[in-house]
């Protein structure tokens, strides 16, 4: 319970921050929200053709047109596709998956991700079995963000929720 509060707070004030006010310049931004699909996979392996692989990681693209430290930990499952908008900050999304790695890894692939693409760590979080991390490319930036938080429970896969915005 403590876990997904947690995680439920962390999304609750990115999306508050996403929803600043528009200025004038901003009055013809729409937003559209769609689902992207991921491909299905059947215990005789995957249906469609795989996605392609990112640098060469294993990693898939988080949802299509997603920036390069938006992506599926190497050998995470998607439980559903990545839910992905449009809005006065750009393109962004957010996708739940699961993996066997443990959350400290999770956090650090991320990390170096974030890092490679020039983003700024703005938080991070470590509490029992949960673990989080932020990062960002600075007030002056584009407006990408990157938020991850990795949780495993006892006998359980780890459950990652990875967030992105991709900046105008």
């Amino acid at each position: 319970m403590k876990r997904s509060l947690a995680a439920t707070a962390i999304l609750a004030a990115m999306a508050i921050a996403a929803c600043g006010e528009r200025t004038p310049g901003d009055a013809g931004v729409e937003t559209d929200v769609a689902a992207v699909e991921a491909p299905s996979r059947t215990t005789e392996g995957p249906a469609t053709a795989p996605a392609p692989t990112v640098g060469g990681s294993g990693a898939t693209p988080a949802a299509a047109g997603a920036p390069v430290f938006a992506v599926i930990y190497p050998g995470g499952a998607p439980g559903a596709p990545a839910t992905v908008a449009q809005g006065p900050e750009g393109p962004g999304g957010i996708v739940e998956f699961t993996t066997d790695a443990a959350p400290a890894d999770v956090i650090d692939f991320y990390r170096q991700r974030a890092e490679s693409a020039g983003l700024k760590a703005i938080n991070t979080m470590n509490r029992g079995d949960s673990m989080g991390y932020a990062a960002g490319d600075g007030a002056d930036g584009r407006g990408q963000l990157l938020s991850v938080v990795a949780t495993r429970l006892e006998g359980e896969p780890t459950s990652v929720q990875l967030t992105w915005t991709a900046g105008r």
